[in-house]
């Protein structure tokens, strides 16, 4: 009987967190899902704060280990093999994990072994989008790795998207999620700010400075709160009596990233995992693109407007946000972008999730190969 009841996802932290993030998120949710998943992941440190419980295995379902393990024969053995094996972003398994799994045994069950790449909304993951990889070399020769390619359209991998996200974002209280995070609002525009250090930051707070309506920032943790402190701004100050108030947030769990995105008028997002949560938060946004030498990423985002049908003044304001071309800051019109992210989050979530996609294309490719490995 074909099953893929346990997963081994594989993460290698980069930076930023946006990789353990989405591996947390996949894994979390495929364990809902009602699969055994194993996290393998050489720097856990994130979910401290981001899966509070989760290196200690409060999370039903989901247990963590170190990379270093992965590569120890006498751990292997005593774990049940895997189903499905995912390498996220690039990272490749140890070959003595393969080694120790795909040793000569007729009775060893195949795993459906899915590449998980990045998200991107070019024309070309729509034509790698399940495409086979075969390995040529190594402990794994012979084995067939499959591409999954996260997107926007049917014809790609989708987006992350809990079963029951629809369900706790409408049950959502702003003003009661505020006043517990000692959040002192009076109906100013709020805005949440995750960024790295964009150069019109400055000219932004100048908008803000300049309007009659006060606006209130809530910095996250890390480079956004840096990036702010630079600018001489501390809790509380603003640049006159207009008050533009800035609250800086402590490091949040993936929940209340989420609360904080559906609290705000305005989200200000970067990387990978934070923009797919900006979209289901239905609000408009700005996405910071994580920057490339090459300005690869510049066609990135273009792909990315481009399949959400962005108005010209969200263009500008993303080519401005994201310094490509020296543009100039315009003058954001949050409420004229509203329509255009609810629009935006309506299409995206008639499609299929990314777990529905993903589990049906790993029990197509299990149907595919049957209970035993090929022989090589």
């Amino acid at each position: 009987m074909v099953s893929d009841k346990r997963w081994d996802i594989f993460c290698q932290v980069i930076d930023n967190y946006g990789d353990i993030g989405i591996c947390w998120r996949l894994a979390a949710d495929l364990a809902d899902r009602g699969r055994e998943v194993r996290l393998w992941v050489d720097d856990p440190s994130a979910l401290q704060w981001m899966a509070p419980g989760a290196l200690q295995g409060q999370r039903r379902g989901v247990s963590v280990r170190p990379w270093q393990q992965a590569g120890d024969p006498a751990v292997l053995a005593a774990l049940e093999p895997a189903d499905t094996w995912v390498e996220a972003f690039g990272c490749e398994l140890p070959d003595a994990f393969l080694a120790h799994h795909l040793r000569d045994d007729a009775n060893a069950l195949a795993p459906a072994w899915i590449n998980l790449e990045y998200l991107t909304a070019e024309s070309y993951a729509e034509r790698a989008h399940r495409l086979p990889s075969p390995v040529m070399q190594g402990p794994a020769q012979g084995c067939t790795k499959h591409f999954f390619y996260p997107g926007f359209t049917p014809a790609s991998g989708g987006l992350l998207r809990e079963p029951d996200l629809g369900q706790r974002q409408a049950g959502f209280d702003r003003a009661h999620w505020l006043a517990d995070k000692g959040i002192a609002w009076h109906g100013e525009q709020l805005v949440s700010l995750f960024c790295y250090e964009p150069a019109a930051l400055a000219g932004l707070l100048a908008q803000w400075q300049a309007q009659e309506r006060p606006t209130r920032l809530l910095v996250t943790s890390g480079r956004a709160a840096a990036a702010i402190r630079a600018l001489g701004l501390m809790p509380g100050d603003g640049p006159d009596s207009h008050g533009l108030v800035v609250d800086f947030l402590p490091t949040l769990t993936q929940p209340d990233f989420d609360h904080l995105l559906w609290a705000c008028d305005l989200n200000l997002v970067r990387g990978e995992d934070s923009v797919v949560r900006a979209l289901w938060a239905g609000k408009p946004f700005i996405w910071q693109i994580y920057p490339q030498h090459d300005d690869a990423h510049h066609a990135k985002l273009n792909a990315f407007l481009d399949v959400l049908d962005a108005p010209a003044s969200v263009r500008s304001a993303h080519a401005a946000w994201n310094g490509i071309d020296g543009a100039a800051l315009p003058l954001l019109d949050v409420a004229a972008w509203a329509l255009w992210a609810m629009q935006a989050r309506q299409r995206l979530w008639e499609q299929p999730d990314l777990g529905t996609r993903l589990t049906e294309f790993v029990g197509s490719i299990r149907s595919r190969i049957g209970p035993t490995y090929e022989s090589r």
